[in-house]
């Protein structure tokens, strides 16, 4: 495997403030990497870095020969009359190949001369994916590209990301999306950059085995250093011990020492117990929404009860903010009503919710603002905390936070209402990947009603208990899970992607091109050859049920001996058992692909035989 890109004792600061020291890494060819960390930790500096926007403060980095980076920044600044071909043009990829890969994810020959700036955030997002494919890249540097995206969006990120043949590192703070597409983790934290291996869940679990055999070897020794203490103490006024006191002493010496450094500090948010209400929260009768003469949502029905989470879903620009800013009341129905029921309180987190903060207050002033009579100076603070603002961070001037940083501020004023109706729009947008694990344990177990917008997989299926679907100007209960929402919605994108790369041929009713004239003549040899590739991969099925149960057993084996390892040996043990449950992701994966494929040649066959 060819080495792309090294970083050699790299460092950096700004100020007095030290982002990272003696950083080392490599990265190589065909690598899935997942960038985490805290906010503020230096992730999208790490990346302005490797493409030469910033420089190293010490270290060096050394790339292959011709390396071609691509990257995809959080923020864009487009020229207003830009269109998509003529951002597109002058790739080494030639336009009319990215017209063919266009329509693969959705984009049509009619956006192509449209303007970008007049297009919506996901088709954005398509066109910046097709310019770095134009650009050739060995190298792709995406920082959180899944910010704002709807799910339709996010499952094309995804299945690009998938079918990626080159490197590529992603920052993102959003679990289900890290666990689908990356194979490494790299984090920067409290100063360092460790690179691991295995997806997102390899890396917590890893990362747990480590410190604990790391502890359990601090422990043993120094439980070895008070006996050799207590032991010099005991004798060492002994002309007789003498020896053997100044003996055990040197060996205290040479003993090795370890550091076992504090866990780093995580969010832990504590939502306050909101006022009791009655059973129905809010109504919403028969309403119509819309800007002037559009029309956005009509004939809106809804009840929210107490202690109801509803996840609010559909593509961009479907109404989903809309619904929220009614539901606010900062948005008036042109026909219809909504009321609330007795005693609530609403608090509303819009999506850009950050911007409306006062510039020149402090941290604790802003998120006090608009507190409950009954919350106390020390609660503010308490929460300040949780949201990782702890110290003399709480007197920082909000002008110079970053927008992880304010989006945490909004968020906490939302929080300290109190209210027994909170409405989030987006409000894992900007958080670190601690924080919104952070925030989905607290929403779990929150008592009061919570509407969610949000394109977060992990957050919304462990948060949302009732689905809503907006779609085509309607609001409709989707019948299930939002797993199951999803489990839909990517079946009608990948059907969706499949038919627009079949030719004009009228397809089957099943979805299946229909055999031409010449197939029937012959079916018997087709059906022949279809029920061979069938056995084969009915084969393949039973090898790779057969290798993962192996791979369990071997995981298992793996486990037990780490708990024995220390140092050196444990690092290299835990990247064994890492790359170990990796092959069995993939496995479990070529699984569900045979089994998609062997249902494909069975409907084949049946429809020879109708």
């Amino acid at each position: 495997m060819s080495n792309l890109l090294q970083l050699q004792g790299g460092a950096k600061h700004f100020g007095a403030r030290e982002l990272f020291r003696e950083a080392s890494f490599a990265i190589n060819a065909g690598e899935h990497v997942g960038v985490i960390g805290p906010n503020g930790a230096g992730k999208s500096t790490l990346f302005k870095i490797l493409i030469g926007h910033e420089t190293l403060d010490e270290g060096q980095i050394t790339r292959m020969n011709g390396l071609r980076v691509g990257y995809l920044a959080q923020e864009d600044h487009w020229v207003a009359e830009t269109t998509v071909e003529a951002y597109l043009t002058g790739l080494l990829t030639p336009i009319w190949e990215l017209r063919a890969l266009a329509v693969r994810m959705g984009l049509t020959d009619e956006m192509f001369v449209r303007p970008i700036t007049n297009l919506s955030g996901g088709y954005r997002m398509r066109v910046k994916l097709l310019h770095l494919l134009g650009s050739q890249p060995d190298l792709m540097l995406l920082d959180e590209p899944t910010n704002y995206l709807d799910l339709e969006t996010l499952l094309v990120l995804e299945d690009f990301l998938l079918g990626f043949r080159g490197a590529f590192l992603l920052i993102s703070h959003d679990r289900e999306f890290l666990r689908r597409t990356t194979d490494h983790i790299l984090e920067i934290e409290a100063g360092e950059i460790t690179k691991y291996p295995g997806n997102i869940d390899d890396y917590f679990e890893q990362k747990a085995l480590l410190r604990e055999q790391l502890e359990k070897r601090a422990l043993s020794l120094a439980a070895r250093r008070a006996e050799i203490l207590d032991f010099a103490a005991r004798f060492g006024a002994k002309a007789t011990k003498a020896r053997q006191v100044q003996s055990r002493l040197k060996s205290l010496e040479k003993m090795e020492t370890i550091e076992v450094k504090p866990v780093a500090v995580g969010a832990h948010i504590r939502l306050p117990t909101p006022e009791t209400t009655g059973k129905s929260v809010l109504f919403v009768e028969n309403v119509d929404l819309g800007y002037g003469e559009r029309a956005v949502l009509s004939g809106v029905r809804l009840e929210l009860q107490r202690g109801d989470h509803l996840g609010v879903v559909g593509v961009n620009g479907a109404g989903k903010s809309t619904l929220l800013k009614a539901l606010a009341g900062e948005v008036e129905p042109k026909a219809g009503e909504v009321r609330r029921g007795f005693k609530v309180e609403i608090a509303y987190f819009a999506q850009h919710v950050a911007d409306r903060l006062r510039p020149e207050e402090t941290v604790l002033e802003e998120m006090g603002r608009f507190a409950a009579r009954d919350v106390t100076r020390q609660e503010v603070l308490d929460l300040a905390g949780s949201l990782l603002f702890s110290g003399d961070d709480v007197e920082k001037r909000i002008r110079v936070l970053s927008g992880g940083e304010k989006s945490r501020v909004a968020l906490g004023q939302v929080l300290l209402r109190k209210a027994s109706c909170l409405l989030l729009d987006e409000p894992t947008n900007h958080l670190d990947f601690h924080t919104v694990e952070a925030l989905t344990q607290a929403l779990q177990t929150y008592p009061g009603s919570v509407v969610i917008v949000s394109h977060d997989r992990g957050f919304m299926s462990r948060v949302a208990t009732k689905i809503l679907e907006i779609r085509d100007g309607r609001a409709d209960f989707y019948p299930g899970t939002y797993d199951e929402y999803v489990w839909s919605t990517q079946k009608g994108v990948m059907a969706s992607d499949r038919a627009s790369q079949i030719s004009a041929s009228r397809p089957s009713p099943v979805g299946i091109e229909k055999p031409p004239s010449g197939m029937k003549a012959n079916f018997k040899e087709q059906k022949k050859s279809w029920e061979k590739d069938l056995r084969q991969v009915e084969k393949d099925l039973a090898r790779i049920e057969k290798e993962v149960e192996a791979m369990k057993v071997e995981i298992e084996r793996k486990s037990v001996e780490l708990t024995t390892l220390t140092g050196a040996a444990a690092a290299v043990a835990a990247k064994e058992l890492g790359l170990a449950q990796a092959r069995v992701e993939q496995l479990e994966s070529d699984w569900i692909t045979r089994l998609e494929t062997r249902e494909d040649l069975m409907v084949k066959i049946a429809s020879l035989l109708q």
